[in-house]
C-alpha cells in the first residue's frame, strides 16, 4: 500500500517539471522590495546637513544638553 502511494506520488512529481523555476518569482520580488526598501533608506542619509542655519540654531539652543556628563564609567 505504501509503495503504491509513493509510486503514485512519484509519477506526480515528474510531471511538474522543475520546481524551483515555478517558484523563482518569490525570491526576486523580496530582492526587488529589500532594493527600494534600501534606496529609500539611503535618501534619508545627511539630511540634517541639508539645512544647516537649522542644525547650527539647534546646537546653540541645545549645547548643554549636547556636552557629555561623567556617569563614573
Amino acid at each position: 500500500m505504501i509503495a503504491t502511494l509513493l509510486a503514485v506520488a512519484a509519477e506526480e512529481t515528474e510531471s511538474h517539471g522543475n520546481v524551483m523555476l515555478e517558484t523563482a518569482v518569490f525570491p526576486i520580488i523580496a530582492a526587488v522590495a529589500f532594493i527600494a526598501l534600501a534606496l529609500v533608506a539611503l535618501s534619508y542619509r545627511n539630511v540634517a546637513n541639508r539645512h544647516p542655519h537649522k542644525s547650527a540654531a539647534y546646537a546653540e539652543k541645545h549645547a548643554k544638553d549636547l556636552q557629555p556628563t561623567e556617569h563614573g564609567h
